[in-house]
């Protein structure tokens, strides 16, 4: 049986403060509008409201990780053979490489509550793709591994 070798593994996961926030105003929201209906079922319904809202943050949460030779970001996967080296990018280069910069053929894994990221060149010439941009919270720790890849 073959050994994996994983390098790299993140779930990018919204952060608790986003949780939080989603608490705070979902379940008196849904608490208002249930109450006039059954104030009885208003807060336990606000908090399985709440609840469905969680799982579907959780289940949208995509995994970056760099493991047998292989980027894997989401559904996505490329050899990292194929990248070039990447560009570690703070927040306001991230916002230009996804806002006005942004070539539309790029392959983005970006979740908004991140704020750094890679963008790594694609040199794979049958693919459209130029580039990847991924967000990461440990930029770092992931170009050290593609780069190890």
């Amino acid at each position: 049986m073959a050994e994996t070798t994983t390098r790299y593994r993140e779930r990018l996961w919204p952060s608790a403060v986003m949780f939080i926030i989603t608490a705070v105003f979902l379940i008196p929201a849904v608490t208002l509008v249930l109450t006039p209906i059954d104030a009885a079922i208003a807060l336990p319904g606000a908090i399985i409201v709440y609840a469905i809202v969680f799982a579907i943050l959780a289940s949208l949460s995509p995994t970056v990780r760099v493991e047998n030779g292989m980027l894997t970001a989401g559904r996505a996967h490329i050899p990292v053979s194929l990248l070039g080296e990447p560009e570690l990018i703070g927040r306001e280069e991230l916002r230009r490489a996804i806002g006005v910069d942004l070539d539309a053929r790029a392959h983005l894994v970006v979740r908004g509550w991140i704020r750094e990221g890679l963008r790594i060149p694609n040199l794979d010439a049958q693919d459209p793709a130029p580039y990847w941009i991924i967000t990461s919270r440990k930029p770092q720790a992931l170009a050290a591994a593609l780069r190890a890849g």
